[in-house]
Parts: C-alpha cells; sequence; structure tokens
C-alpha cells in the first residue's frame, strides 16, 4: 500500500466556495506589524483599560465558581437588565426571550447576517462602510448593493431609495466606522418611510452610540416607529466600556429574526463565557460614570485631530459627529492603499479609505482612540508624508 504524500492532499485543497467568495470581494486589508517608531491612528479600539470594578467582577465570579457552560442565549440576569434598556429606546416592554447575547459585536452581525441572507438576496449597505458587513454577505452567498454616500457622508436618501427596491436587508452602523458621521432622526425617518409595505428587514450597529459629539441627542433606530418590527440591533461592550477584548456583545429584534441568528450563533460559538457575561453586568450599572470619563476624553483628542488635519494643505476633513474616527478626503492621485504605505514610511500607520468601499477611495480613517501626544505626533508625520508628494 502507498501513501500519498501530505503535501499532494495539500496542494490540491481548495477551500470551500463560501470562503472563496469572500476572498474574491473583500476590501479588508491587513496592517503590517507595528514596530519601532511608528504612530499608530489606525486602531478602532480604546487606549482606556477595562474599568477596575468590572476586572474585579470577573474576579469575583471565577472565585464564586462561574466557570460552566452558561445558557446558549446568555445568562438570564444579563438579559433582563439589557431588555429593559432596550424598553427604554422603544418607549415599551421588550422581552427578554428575544436577546442573544453573542461573542462581541462581530459575532452577533455574523449571526444576524448569515441567519438572513439566502443565495442571491439583495443586501444594501452605505458606501463606505464597515467593510465586515460585505463580506458576510458574501460568505452567505447575497449580493451586496452599495450606496455612495453623499458629499457630507451623510446617506444619499434618493440614491438609497433607489437601491432599496427588492432588497432583503440594509446594513448600517450609527455612529458610522469609518465615517465618523450621526445620522439623524430624519434619515432614520427617511429610512423608514422606504421601507414601509416591504418586507425589508434593518440591521442596526450601534456599537459608538456613547461616542456623540452633535448637539442633538443620539436616536437609536429602535426609537423610530415606523422601523419597529423590522429592525435587528447589534451591540457591543467594545467600545462604551473599554472592553474589546472580553468579546461580548448582543443582539434584540424580531422573536424569529433572533431565533435564526441564535441557531447560527450556538452552531459557531456555542454559550458566551459566563464570567464574563457577570463583568458586563457590573459594566452596565456602574460605568455611567466611566463613559462620561472617556467620553470627555474623546472629545477633547477630536478637537486636536480635527484642528491638526484641518490645517494640512489639499486635505478636506469629514465633521467628527461621533464614533472616535476621522475620514479625511486628500487631494494627491494615489490610491488610498499605497497612500497609507506611503505614510508608514514617515512613522504614522493609518488605514485606507477604499477598505471600507470603493467609495472610500482616496480617503483615510484615522482613530483618536489614541494619546493626545500620539495624535500631535500622527499629524504631523502625515502633514510631512502628503507635503513629499507636492
Amino acid at each position: 500500500m502507498t501513501l500519498e504524500p501530505a503535501t499532494t492532499l495539500a496542494n490540491s485543497f481548495q477551500p470551500s466556495e463560501a470562503v472563496l467568495r469572500v476572498q474574491r470581494t473583500s476590501l479588508r486589508v491587513q496592517q503590517p506589524q507595528s514596530k519601532g517608531d511608528l504612530v499608530s491612528l489606525a486602531m478602532g479600539e480604546p487606549d482606556f483599560d477595562t474599568p477596575a470594578q468590572v476586572r474585579a467582577a470577573a474576579a469575583k465570579a471565577l472565585e464564586e465558581g462561574h466557570t460552566h457552560y452558561s445558557p446558549l442565549l446568555g445568562e438570564p440576569v444579563l438579559r433582563e437588565e439589557l431588555a429593559a434598556r432596550i424598553g427604554r429606546l422603544l418607549g415599551e416592554v421588550a422581552s427578554s426571550g428575544d436577546v442573544l447575547i453573542t461573542q462581541g459585536g462581530t459575532a452577533g452581525l455574523s449571526a444576524a447576517i448569515l441567519g438572513i441572507v439566502n443565495p442571491g438576496d439583495k443586501v444594501v449597505i452605505p458606501d463606505p462602510t464597515y467593510s465586515l458587513y460585505a463580506d458576510l454577505v458574501s460568505m452567505a452567498g447575497g449580493t451586496v448593493a452599495p450606496v455612495p454616500l453623499a458629499e457630507d457622508l451623510h446617506w444619499d436618501l434618493e440614491a438609497l431609495a433607489t437601491a432599496m427596491e427588492g432588497a432583503k436587508l440594509f446594513v448600517f452602523c450609527n455612529p458610522s466606522n469609518p465615517t465618523g458621521i450621526v445620522h439623524t432622526r430624519r434619515e432614520l425617518e427617511a429610512l423608514a418611510d422606504m421601507v414601509a409595505g416591504t418586507d425589508t428587514l434593518v440591521l442596526s450597529d450601534e456599537a459608538y452610540s456613547d461616542l456623540v459629539y452633535t448637539p442633538e441627542p443620539f436616536v437609536s433606530a429602535l426609537e423610530i416607529e415606523g422601523l419597529r418590527g423590522r429592525t435587528i440591533y447589534c451591540q457591543t461592550f467594545s467600545k462604551s466600556y473599554a472592553m474589546t477584548g472580553w468579546r461580548v456583545g448582543y443582539l434584540w429584534g424580531p422573536p424569529s429574526v433572533i431565533a435564526s441568528a441564535a441557531r447560527v450563533h450556538n452552531t459557531f460559538n456555542g454559550s458566551m463565557n459566563t464570567a464574563v457575561q457577570l463583568a458586563a453586568l457590573t459594566a452596565l450599572k456602574t460605568c455611567g460614570p466611566d463613559i462620561e470619563r472617556m467620553h470627555a476624553s474623546y472629545a477633547l483628542r477630536r478637537e486636536l485631530m480635527a484642528t491638526g488635519l484641518g490645517s494640512i494643505p489639499g486635505l478636506t476633513v469629514s465633521s467628527p459627529e461621533g464614533a472616535f474616527y476621522l475620514f479625511p478626503k486628500y487631494d494627491v492621485d494615489l490610491p488610498a492603499a499605497q497612500m497609507v504605505a506611503h505614510l508608514r514610511d514617515f512613522g504614522v500607520a493609518v488605514r485606507p479609505g477604499s477598505e471600507f468601499g470603493r467609495n472610500g477611495e482616496f480617503h483615510l480613517r484615522l482613530s483618536y482612540a489614541a494619546s493626545a501626544e500620539a495624535i500631535t505626533a500622527g499629524v504631523e508625520r502625515l502633514a510631512a508624508g502628503l507635503a513629499a508628494l507636492r
């Protein structure tokens, strides 16, 4: 009996068609690891430590033996607290049975999209927007219909209304990654008018909802009466509570949709870490002052970055309304991926706008979830890099 060399199988292997679809269409890029004297303004992650009481709650939960499997939908006490908060947005009672605790917002988005989208289904997304959405639609076999934004980076409502015809799903984030804008009540109500009388579902990713700097208060999709019964609400503890590494998020929405998402999440991920869920409960109940403290710091950094970028010739700076991103447009004829590589040579890391959609080309995404010193140095290096191209 002759055994085939292991390398034969390795050389002939082809990934699944779902993986190949993502590989063919994905715009996501993997940045080289930062090293040496490189200032990074690329990371969409708070630079704050998780509040001390949350860390202590996790340690206490472990010490008390909360080390076993959690219910597949999540710990009842956490789901009940989240349902109460969601109910306040809705202005009515929200059932904890329709809350699904997920392995971070990423797993929530994955469970929702893979639980909704069939091969050939049309899914509308803004362009640019968070690149994971399109990858998940491709994995599900759906068809992405990107809609370019208006000049101010808000939705082009006329173009969006046309694109929504026949859509199974519309996915958006508010506040927006990468643009840093906040969609208004008027925009959300216009969206409600577009989907009225249709079966189109709406997936609202509101990961940055506590990080808003506009005079008007943030409006959740859950607050819009015309979006009731069709909105899937996706949240995470990562941004508001500086808990990125804890990987805890949640979904809420129509019972049948959440049941479908739960089947996907249970198959891929299983139940959430029990101690982390109890720590998340502590975050909900105690971290209001911590959120305010971090928000105040981000507001100062936002002003620092916006002022610095505004002084650079050839750079058009977006309105910094929410999240912790700015999305400036540059006037040099160099694709964004090449621009990012060029800027790394000047000691600053940013993300290419083209990663977030083809209409993000000639833009850069900068994060001010970095220290004031890093922002000042990074903006100076960016200015030097752009000047060298003139």
